[in-house]
């Protein structure tokens, strides 16, 4: 290519994290650009743009004390690349891939591309076999298969990050002596957020099966775009070179979609929606659609994207357009967490279109599909219950009506509401769900086969005499 090896002198304009050099032959789209500060600053940015007279670059690093006569930029001619390895497990590293946790520097050699390989959607499997989160709420009423997108919806101030570390603390394939990674990727967290996470995954020992993508709040926006870009080329290389299972968890996507937001106003490009740029949509898409199971390949990649709803407004761009590309979403309930109910998930608006294709008898357990319907379905019928004691009071009730607001209430307590630090098989969350179902007549128990309430609903003592 003719640009490359070239030193252009000077840029036309500085707008933001943005700027444009003029004149410049055979330059290509997503480039890698040195750029140099009159300092000798060497700073890394890539083509975001080209037309007949100008090439716009974006700097990562941002464009602080940078001279509009005395830059010079350099064409690199390749796209950016971040090392892969699996030395790269148990370590933190920048959005780079370049370690930041005070220990050596990898060995490899190898690169890729952070724009990953784009799949031929013939070559995809069917995401399918059951992930236990140890999370009672997720694995028994939205459940993860390996190979989906599952999104978390949370609003500012909720115990998201809590549940992000118990998640990678406890994810694990069941009956598969296969390896099991997590990639945890923070975007634009706070220093205390991002030492809670460091100190969780340390203290219990979990930061061994962890590569850790860190971007804080005081860095770059423009770096927070490619900090999910590097993690996911990482969990690719292990995920189809290495065959491991992969499980990404990104937060936070609300914090990425104003970095885009940012570098977009810059541009001066038509804002869309609420201000973000009309490709958020495809923006998105690139990156959650890098999820996925492979034909022929025997690892495969799960996506658990967290995201915070401004206003906790679900008709907001971020998480309506999360909705569009993923398999379903866990909402968390900021009146849940008021009463002290951890993880505040909220079932009603919760669900994993997913998880039929990994439940069931050799998948968890034969029960599992009927009793995550029934708990919906009894769920629903407490909630309009407890509208209705808003309005006449307990006493009001009939006999029916006080039974499911007892179950609602004990469903809360004990299958929802869990410890930070318990990790709770399947069975377990799936006995606990049948003890609460116990509070209910048999009659009410319609989603459910007979045999298998014969077989697992608790008996009462009159039943065992």
């Amino acid at each position: 290519m003719a640009g490359i090896g070239l030193e252009y002198k000077g840029v036309s304009s500085i707008s933001g994290p943005i700027i444009m050099v003029e004149n410049v032959k055979g330059v290509g789209y997503d480039e890698l650009v040195s750029v140099k500060t009159q300092t000798g600053e060497i700073r890394l940015g890539k083509v975001i743009q080209v037309s007949q007279k100008a090439v716009t670059v974006q700097v990562f690093e941002g464009t602080t004390g940078l001279s509009p006569t005395a830059t010079r930029t350099r064409f690199l001619g390749h796209s950016l690349e971040v090392p892969v390895s699996t030395e790269m497990l148990g370590r933190v590293m920048n959005s780079y891939g370049e370690p930041i946790d005070g220990h050596p520097r990898f060995f490899t050699d190898e690169k890729r591309d952070v724009n990953g390989y784009p799949l031929n959607p013939t070559a995809r499997e069917y995401p399918k076999d059951f992930i236990q989160t140890g999370v009672s709420a997720i694995d028994g009423l939205a459940s993860l298969v390996r190979g989906q997108k599952l999104p978390v919806f949370s609003g500012p101030g909720l115990s998201h990050n809590e549940l992000a570390a118990q998640i990678v603390r406890q994810a694990q394939i069941r009956n598969a002596n296969e390896p099991f990674n997590v990639v945890f990727i923070a975007m634009g967290l706070g220093h205390d957020d991002a030492d809670f996470f460091r100190k969780s995954f340390e203290e219990t020992g979990a930061i061994k099966n962890v590569a850790m993508f860190l971007n804080l709040a005081d860095d770059p926006p423009v770096e927070r775009i490619l900090t999910p870009r590097a993690g996911l080329t990482l969990a690719e290389y292990l995920a189809y070179e290495e065959d491991s299972h992969v499980l990404v968890v990104m937060t936070d996507m609300t914090n990425y979609c104003e970095a885009l937001r940012e570098v977009s106003a810059a541009m001066e490009e038509v804002p869309s929606r609420k201000g973000y740029p009309g490709y958020m949509y495809s923006d998105l898409a690139s990156i959650y659609e890098r999820a996925g199971r492979v034909v022929g390949k025997k690892g495969s990649i799960t996506q658990m994207p967290i995201l915070t709803m401004p206003n906790d407004d679900i008709t907001h761009p971020i998480p309506d357009l999360t909705g569009y590309i993923t398999e379903g979403q866990i909402v968390l309930s900021r009146n849940l967490e008021k009463q002290g109910i951890y993880p505040p998930i909220y079932i009603t608006t919760s669900l994993s279109r997913l998880m039929k294709d990994g439940i069931g008898k050799g998948s968890t357990r034969e029960d599992h599909a009927n009793v995550a319907s029934q708990l919906y379905s009894a769920y629903a019928q407490y909630n309009s219950v407890k509208s209705l004691v808003t309005i006449i009071g307990e006493e009001g009730l009939g006999t029916r009506d006080k039974e499911y607001l007892r179950f609602g209430e004990r469903f809360e307590k004990t299958l929802i509401n869990q410890g930070k630090m318990e990790n709770r098989t399947i069975e377990q969350t799936l006995d606990i769900a049948w003890d609460a179902l116990s509070d209910l007549p048999e009659e009410e128990l319609t989603s459910i086969k007979p045999e298998y309430i014969q077989k697992y609903l608790p008996k009462t003592d009159t039943e065992v005499k």
